[in-house]
């Protein structure tokens, strides 16, 4: 099938991708989404109060790490957008490039769960909630396997949290048991 933006070359007839009529911006939501977490992590590291004994490299070091980690996705993903790096790969089906918003909203919702729940149920299983939760909205259906990859991965970042930087991650209602 030809399409109105072919071109015709020496070696035959190439197709060019169709206009990108109804293309997702979701690239450029998400973009705006990991920027506003970054300068949000900015501001609390700029307000953090580090008691003066702390030692090197501090309780600012690993925050400073991911929100200069955000700053250079929220770029990327929005260099990615505008150059068009979202375009369909040759092969792939006909048809206008969309955004799979469900799997973004089911990833926001995810994230704001975590929030609320960080506290009071505590890392491990808001953690490994939160990870379960992405892991669908990517396209994952084997539940008990992502369960436990979550429950290991959240167990994991606990343990080089406590051990590794000397830092307690919330442990909610497990207080005393962990």
């Amino acid at each position: 099938m030809r399409h109105e933006n072919s071109t015709d070359t020496a070696a035959g007839t190439t197709d060019a991708l169709p206009p990108r009529e109804g293309a997702g911006h979701s690239e450029l939501v998400m973009a705006g989404l990991v920027l506003a977490f970054a300068i949000y992590l900015t501001v609390g590291i700029a307000t953090m109060s580090v008691p003066p004994g702390a030692e090197s490299p501090g309780p600012k070091f690993f925050p400073t790490l991911l929100a200069g980690a955000l700053y250079a996705l929220a770029a990327l993903l929005t260099v990615q957008h505008f150059r068009g790096h979202a375009e369909r790969r040759p092969g792939a089906a006909d048809g206008p490039v969309r955004s799979n918003w469900r799997a973004m909203g089911t990833v926001l919702v995810a994230f704001t769960v975590f929030a609320v729940l960080l506290r009071p149920v505590g890392w491990i299983l808001s953690a490994t909630l939160l990870f379960w939760l992405v892991s669908r909205a990517l396209g994952s259906r084997r539940t008990l396997f992502d369960v436990g990859l979550a429950l290991v991965f959240a167990s994991a970042i606990q343990v080089a949290f406590s051990s590794g930087l000397g830092l307690n991650l919330p442990a909610g209602f497990l207080e005393g048991a962990l």
